[in-house]
């Protein structure tokens, strides 16, 4: 474990839990010299660990459903790692598979985390970031500097942008569809009701077929669980396929309830909740941060990619995707896949872990899959036939880094059904930079995969080498004032 700096400095230092130390009170740090005790308490601490290190697992030894799974470490500082934010220059674009092609959907957008498509073909960008974090612990701090030097603090728009796309003689057209929200990540539409799960409630607007802009207000169906401390702030959206219910994904307020078990109320689950009434249960339980329910096409059962929890070794703990059982537990916090116990945690559930599910599919540690789609409408060459697509948004605990990129886990008979392929990688220079960092996947109407790219403020569109994409520039942005 140590620090580590490149020649161009595009990595940090491993500090936040040596700031967590019980014999160091967090106020001693909050005066005139905070920044030069923190920054001398993180050199120290690197100088006593100077000399550790850990084995690093290679990624294919924790994919599928029977991942290694070593002993787990406990950090005075944990390992952090993060490339440094960069930016696509003109004509740059991510690596994408053989028999594939890429191009811009839209660019100079403001944080895009999530996409949706709307039945006529308009695609929904949602672009956001979370609310400011409260600060309670020097820890708090040092992770605030490390989001700002990833690019993952990037403004937010708070908004939802539309892209029409061309057809025929018809130019592509950009609006902003909707606005003045509050850290919006999931959206679903059920008829004419258009929802949006912001970061503290789920909100729906009416909406009507071929709209462009909703200037209308909206009405509040459920407060979510938000802040002062909002660990994982992002709240995905899925609807029953009778648009009876709403889903609505929920992530834990901390990596291991280190902010305490109150702050854990009706998180780390997936909620139900009745699209009438608001009336909601816990659909199922035990999920760190869960992200990208999809109903899976041929067992129709929900879906689901949750990243696991962080700080006890570079190769734990895998990160996965799995089916949803109503009613079932995951294991977070007391254990994870199955009955690995979390020494972290105390008083145990032993209850709790006999039950705890074991997650169907392991995507390695740490690569924080936090976009998920199933190939439902793609038209891409027949290896992409069949499964789900993953956006993996990358480690930051990691040292190599995981994840940056998106795969492939291929499926039969509604189930995982071999290691996953490479789809796009190249969000990581070779320098180490991170140009971009996918997140959000959807399919458009063509067939083609579209990505969000946080850091790099584009959506990509993904496509067979011989498919007629237009190849249109991005159009620019209509902005209106509600």
């Amino acid at each position: 474990m140590k620090i580590q700096l490149t020649e161009s400095e595009h990595t940090m230092f491993n500090v936040s839990e040596c700031l967590q130390s019980p014999g160091l009170p967090a106020g001693r740090f909050f005066g005139p010299n905070a920044r030069l005790a923190l920054t001398g308490l993180a050199l120290g601490c690197a100088a006593l660990l100077a000399g550790c290190d850990d084995d690093i697992a290679k990624p294919e030894t924790q994919y599928g459903p029977n991942p290694a799974l070593p002993a787990p470490h406990q950090y005075l500082v944990p390992p952090m790692k993060i490339p440094s934010a960069g930016s696509w220059k003109n004509g740059e674009t991510p690596v994408v598979a053989m028999g594939l092609k890429i191009q811009a959907l839209a660019t100079g957008l403001m944080h895009p985390r999530s996409l949706y498509v709307l039945p006529n073909g308009d695609i929904l960008i949602i672009e956001s970031n979370g609310p400011s974090a409260p600060v309670h612990r020097p820890k708090d701090i040092i992770m605030g500097w490390i989001k700002g030097f990833g690019g993952t603090g990037g403004k937010g728009g708070n908004r939802i942008t539309l892209v029409r796309p061309a057809s025929g003689t018809t130019p592509e057209m950009r609006t902003i569809f909707l606005d003045h929200l509050n850290s919006p990540f999931g959206v679903a539409l059920v008829g004419n009701d258009f929802y949006v799960a912001n970061t503290d409630a789920v909100v729906r607007y009416p909406y009507q077929p071929g709209q462009t802009q909703i200037s209308a207000y909206g009405t509040k169906l459920v407060d979510l669980p938000g802040g002062p401390i909002d660990h994982h702030w992002t709240k995905s959206l899925l609807a029953s396929t009778d648009g009876s219910k709403l889903y609505v994904g929920v992530g834990s307020n901390s990596n291991i309830v280190e902010n305490g078990w109150p702050a854990e109320t009706n998180r780390a689950a997936i909620w139900e909740v009745d699209r009438q009434s608001g009336a909601m249960r816990i659909f199922a339980s035990g999920l760190r941060n869960p992200n990208a329910m999809q109903w899976e096409p041929q067992s129709k059962k929900m879906w689901v990619v949750v990243n696991e929890r962080d700080e006890i070794g570079p190769n734990l703990v895998p990160d996965y995707l799995t089916s949803v059982q109503d009613g079932g537990f995951y294991g977070w916090p007391y254990s994870y896949y199955g009955a690995h116990l979390d020494p972290r945690v105390m008083p145990q559930r032993p209850d709790l872990v006999a039950k705890a599910i074991v997650p169907d599919y392991a995507l390695s540690s740490h690569v924080a899959p936090l976009g998920m789609v199933f190939d439902t409408d793609a038209k891409m060459p027949a290896p992409l036939h069949g499964g789900a697509f993953v956006g993996e948004h990358g480690s930051w605990d990691r040292s190599p880094v995981n994840g940056y990129k998106v795969i492939f886990v291929p499926f039969k008979d509604g189930r995982p059904a071999g290691p996953p392929t490479d789809v796009v990688t190249g969000f990581l220079r070779q320098d180490k930079h991170a140009d971009g960092r996918p997140v959000g996947l959807a399919i458009d109407h063509g067939g083609s995969l579209l990505i969000a790219d946080d850091i790099g403020n584009t959506v990509w569109r993904v496509s067979a080498a011989g498919d007629n994409v237009s190849q249109a520039k991005p159009a620019a942005l209509t902005v209106s004032v509600r």
